[in-house]
Formats: C-alpha cells, structure tokens, sequence
C-alpha cells in the first residue's frame, strides 16, 4: 500500500529534468566552441531571433522601415547557445509533461476497464440467479400442482 502513495514516476521526471538542465549548459558550451555549431546551429535562429525582436520593437516605438544590423558572429554565438538550451529545458520539461498525461490515461484506461469487466461479471451473475429464479419457480409451481392434485384426489 505504502508503495503505491509514493509516485515514483514523478520523482524520475522531477530527476530528468533536473538532469536537462546541466545537459542545457553542456551543450551550450560545446556550441560556443565549436565553430559548425556556431556557424549552423547556433548563428541563424539567433539572427531569426534578433531580426524579429528589433523589428517588434521599432514597430512599438513607431520606427517603419528601419534597417536592421545582425549581430556579430560572437553575439550570435552566445545568443544562439542560450535559445539551444532553453529549447532543451522546454523540450525536456514538455516531454514530462507528455509522459505524466500518457501515464494518467493509461491508468485511467486500466481503472476504466476493470470497472467494465466488473460490471460484466456482476451482469452475467445476474443473469444466471434469473434463471435460476425461474427454475426454481417453475419447481415451486410443479409442486403446488402435485400438491393439489394429492389434496383432491379421492383417499383410498
């Protein structure tokens, strides 16, 4: 009994998490070293990121078509690193989300089908002391007969 109050699924998704983030970090370090992840990975949706942001912001401020400068090849880097481990800490963090959901079904599921096979059972028992309800009345019916047919015959 004492097993099934603790959860341990959510203490491993608790622990995952908590895992991502330092794996977030590493990776983020490596991306600031490598020169491919800072060029293909990490660079363009900085850039993306950086385009959109200045342009929301000269809109606010009532700046129309204003050029927008990219960020230096640096910047970028560790703009670019800094969204890859965010990305990894919500990915992470909507995958836990995911799997408690799936988990919650399934045991939703599982509850949802023994009550269904209970109910079945509990149908078929009842269909069975209808029958023998009937048996038994038909027997209680046959013995009144017999007994009225003994009470009227003429005694010997």
């Amino acid at each position: 009994m004492v097993a099934g109050a603790f959860p341990i699924a959510k203490l491993l998704y608790l622990g995952v998490r908590q895992l991502s983030k330092p794996l977030a970090a590493r990776m983020k370090a490596g991306a600031r070293a490598s020169p491919f992840f800072r060029k293909y990975i990490c660079g363009p949706p900085a850039q993306v990121y950086h385009w959109v942001e200045m342009r929301t912001k000269m809109r606010i401020m009532g700046f129309q078509g204003a050029a927008i400068k990219p960020l230096n090849e640096e910047v970028a880097a560790e703009l670019g690193a800094e969204l890859l481990g965010e990305a990894i800490i919500f990915s992470v963090g909507g995958l836990c989300i995911y799997l408690e959901y799936a988990r919650q079904a399934s045991n939703a599921k599982k509850k949802e089908d023994e009550q269904a096979s209970v109910l079945l059972d509990l149908q078929t028992q009842m269909a069975e002391l209808g029958l023998t309800v009937e048996t038994l009345d038909a027997q209680l019916r046959e013995l009144n007969r017999v007994l009225v047919e003994v009470s009227t015959s003429p005694k010997k």
